[in-house]
């Protein structure tokens, strides 16, 4: 299970370093037309959730890796579970059905990160 764990945080992390990135180093009319809820946040706002998904993504990898704070891998996996489920509440709202299932399994692997590092299989 350990290394299904470690499995998931390396995906995780890179996706969200991806998306993170994509957000801090892309301008905001760019971003809209590639994602439709752009045109609907601030660009301070945008800025936000790329640091966030940023800080996520090496928060889920590096303190295990360098042997320092542990706790913060399952805290990481909370914190992006949380972004999930605001994602997902926003393109419900914005009955932005097709982006529904990616946001939901993101969720659901972000949750069990931090369930399995907080819980059995932590450090």
């Amino acid at each position: 299970m350990n290394v299904f764990l470690w499995v998931v945080q390396a995906l995780l992390a890179a996706i969200f370093v991806m998306s993170g990135l994509q957000k801090l180093a892309q301008p905001k009319n760019k971003l809209a037309g590639k994602y439709p809820w752009v045109k609907d946040v601030s660009l301070a706002t945008l800025r936000f959730i790329g640091v966030m998904e940023l800080l996520g993504a090496i928060g889920l990898v590096v303190p295990a890796a360098i042997g320092i704070a542990h706790v913060l891998t399952p805290i990481a996996g909370a914190g992006l579970a949380i972004l999930m489920l605001l994602a997902m509440a926003m393109h419900v709202r914005r009955k932005e059905s097709s982006a529904v299932p990616v946001t939901t399994i993101l969720l659901v692997l972000a949750t069990f990160v931090s369930w399995g590092r907080f819980g059995p299989y932590g450090w």
